[in-house]
């Protein structure tokens, strides 16, 4: 019985690590994708290639990326709610009540929420909408809309990520 009992012991501090390293490899593979194209694909093909390449080129890469981030969504929204799961397990056994009671994680949770939501947005958008016309002259081109927005929304959802891990320890 005593083996029994190790195993699912085991087993219930083996899932939540998976699942949480699952959930944050899938978070720093599309913020870091979404960094790269940002920070330098898109600027060193601006200079390195003439400027009526940059759109096929980037396209190309975002393409790739469009299909790695399409799964990553589905790991993350999927592992995201076994996570909380896991936490409103914690949040229970140390403090007797559930996630509901305990309004700065909420708080936190929520922000985290609208700000995946907008990033979804934009990633949707992209898949669905995306128009194929050139960048108009002067203008830089950007391989996902509004990409440096959708960075800084990634940055933002990292740090409530980081808030949270330190409110219901």
């Amino acid at each position: 019985m005593d083996t029994l009992e190790s195993i699912a012991t085991d087993l219930n501090i083996l899932i939540p690590i998976i699942n949480h390293w699952f959930h944050l490899l899938s978070a720093i593979i599309w913020i870091g994708g979404l960094a790269f194209l940002v920070m330098a694909v898109t600027p060193g093909l601006e200079k390195a290639v003439p400027k009526d390449q940059v759109k096929p080129i980037t396209d190309i890469f975002y393409r790739h990326y469009k299909k790695v981030a399409g799964i990553l969504l589905v790991v993350l929204l999927f592992t995201g709610g076994v996570n909380l799961h896991y936490v409103n397990q914690v949040i229970t056994s140390q403090t007797g009540n559930g996630i509901q009671h305990h309004s700065k994680y909420l708080m936190v949770f929520m922000i985290k929420l609208l700000l995946v939501l907008g990033l979804l947005t934009l990633f949707l958008y992209t898949v669905i909408f995306k128009s194929d016309d050139e960048a108009e002259e002067g203008e830089s081109y950007e391989a996902i809309p509004f990409q440096r927005a959708a960075l800084w929304m990634g940055f933002f959802i990292i740090l409530c990520a980081a808030a949270m891990k330190h409110l219901h320890q």
